[in-house]
């Protein structure tokens, strides 16, 4: 069964920058669809970015247009997303989830969540 483990949320000041990964474990992380989904407080969920495991990106908001990158390293077996300008908006608990699917599809795995805060 595929775990994921999220890291590197954490408290950044407006205008700056984290990094998160999202690293796979007891699976290859190659053959599946990989997205960054964030809550904030009383709000629900909604999907940042995704990349598929064929490498093509979608965003599901245009808020972080710009601002925020996905990638992945097979060979890490991790998926980043790299977020930079952040606004206090973008406080929220972020989560990885993946699928067997397309970016569209259903997201069968989750990760515990990595909060990140906004804030000065």
């Amino acid at each position: 069964q595929l775990r994921l483990v999220e890291s590197g949320g954490g408290l950044v000041q407006p205008g700056g920058s984290l990094r998160l990964s999202c690293a796979a474990h007891e699976y290859t992380l190659n053959v599946f669809t990989i997205g960054w989904f964030r809550q904030a407080p009383g709000k629900e969920r909604e999907g940042v970015l995704c990349i598929s495991h064929s490498g093509s990106i979608t965003a599901f908001v245009d808020s972080v247009e710009g601002r925020f990158t996905i990638s992945r390293d097979n060979a890490k077996n991790t998926v980043y997303l790299q977020m930079n300008s952040l606004k206090p908006e973008d406080t929220a608990v972020y989560y990885c989830a993946a699928s067997w699917g397309d970016c569209s599809y259903e997201y069968d795995y989750w990760g515990q969540g990595t909060q990140v805060t906004v804030s000065s």
